[in-house]
């Protein structure tokens, strides 16, 4: 089902304020939240859709997105042979929960440089059913913030030191009274960290990170299938002030193949055959996706559509020494043109097969017959 609009879940327009949104949230987290709702699955399914909208909607950078792209500013990054955007896995909302309800709702205290940590990445990276099979080595190129190397990622000026702020005490929390709540969020000053830079770096502005062009080399490995995911830890965007970096997640397309099929770790080839190889019976030689030849024999009377399974001579198993199988299937090629001595030499085999009368043809008719009677 196709997702609704952010806006729409949260009550608001585009042009809402930051406090607007967050208020509005607050409204629909509080009305459908599992802990009121236990066991309603819509409240749960509404409750969590309010979770996303706002985690969107809540961030500057997100919400431009959104509003530029809409759902699929965060789905698919592109095609081609390499593809590369911003992607964010958390599916957690539990920095939106602490905005509200303080530290330790749903899940332990966290430390304040969480908060700083980097974005994660996406790279989508194309390549063959061969490379698949045997795994290669490709570096990739992208572009990405890293540690500053004036500052050393703490974004204060070599040689002074980074103060508490002043408007949490450095606790990266600041509470406020709300009707009959007491709320606890993110400290808008200092986003949460508990620190203030009086003195910013100048390389960096106070950030930590800077953007750069990146080139990193990565192993795929033997195996792959289309749609698998690789995350690398710690290959993503630079955090702020000192925060941990987030992950690089390579998304992997196989390209599909001219001979070969996958389903899972085993491979199907279809081999078209003559009428006389299907009567009398043949050996043929097929391709392996290893680049080499595997001899199978066809026995005399091979209807089409018959499969043969070569053991071993599929795709290898990622987490495994273990091969798939490759399956054969065997196509009967009827001619389209005949010359006048293969007419002749159809036509006497006709003769002789009426008059042998072929025990399947025979007993299809005699069904057939039956069924016109009745």
């Amino acid at each position: 089902m196709a997702k609704r609009d952010y806006y729409d879940v949260l009550g608001i327009n585009k042009e809402a304020t930051p406090d607007q949104i967050k208020s509005a949230y607050r409204k629909l987290a509080v009305k459908y939240h599992p802990d009121k709702n236990k066991g309603d699955k819509a409240s749960e399914d509404k409750f969590k859709e309010a979770s996303e909208a706002y985690h969107i909607l809540s961030n500057s950078e997100r919400k431009q997105n959104y509003d530029n792209f809409g759902h699929a500013a965060f789905e698919n990054g592109g095609g081609g042979r390499g593809g590369f955007g911003n992607f964010d896995f958390s599916g957690n909302f539990s920095d939106i929960f602490e905005d509200f309800f303080g530290e330790g709702f749903g899940g332990g205290r966290r430390s304040r440089k969480s908060n700083n940590r980097g974005s994660d990445l996406r790279y989508d990276l194309s390549i063959t059913l061969e490379e698949a099979f045997t795994g290669k080595k490709q570096d990739i190129k992208f572009s990405s913030s890293e540690k500053c190397d004036t500052c050393k990622g703490s974004g204060s000026k070599p040689g002074h030191d980074v103060g508490s702020c002043t408007m949490c005490g450095g606790h990266g929390q600041v509470r406020s009274s709300q009707g009959f709540f007491t709320v606890q969020q993110t400290c808008p000053q200092c986003s949460g960290s508990g620190e203030q830079i009086t003195n910013p770096c100048s390389s960096c502005g106070g950030q930590g990170k800077k953007q750069s062009s990146k080139k990193l080399s990565v192993t795929i490995p033997k195996g792959v299938d289309d749609g698998t995911r690789i995350r690398l830890s710690g290959k993503g965007e630079a955090g702020s002030r000192g925060g941990g970096n987030g992950d690089l997640y390579l998304f992997i397309n196989v390209y599909s193949h001219d001979l070969f099929k996958r389903s899972d770790e085993n491979l199907f080839f279809e081999c078209p055959i003559s009428i006389a190889d299907a009567a009398l019976g043949t050996s043929i030689e097929i391709p392996t996706i290893d680049g080499g030849k595997a001899k199978i024999k066809i026995p005399s009377g091979t209807q089409t559509g018959k499969q043969f399974r070569l053991r071993g001579k599929g795709m290898p198993y990622m987490r495994g020494g273990e091969m798939g199988d490759l399956y054969i299937q065997v196509n009967t090629e009827v001619p389209i043109s005949l010359n006048k001595e293969q007419k002749e030499l159809l036509e006497k085999f006709r003769e002789i097969e009426n008059e042998k009368s072929n025990p399947s043809i025979k007993k299809f008719f005699q069904k057939a017959k039956s069924f016109w009677k009745s």
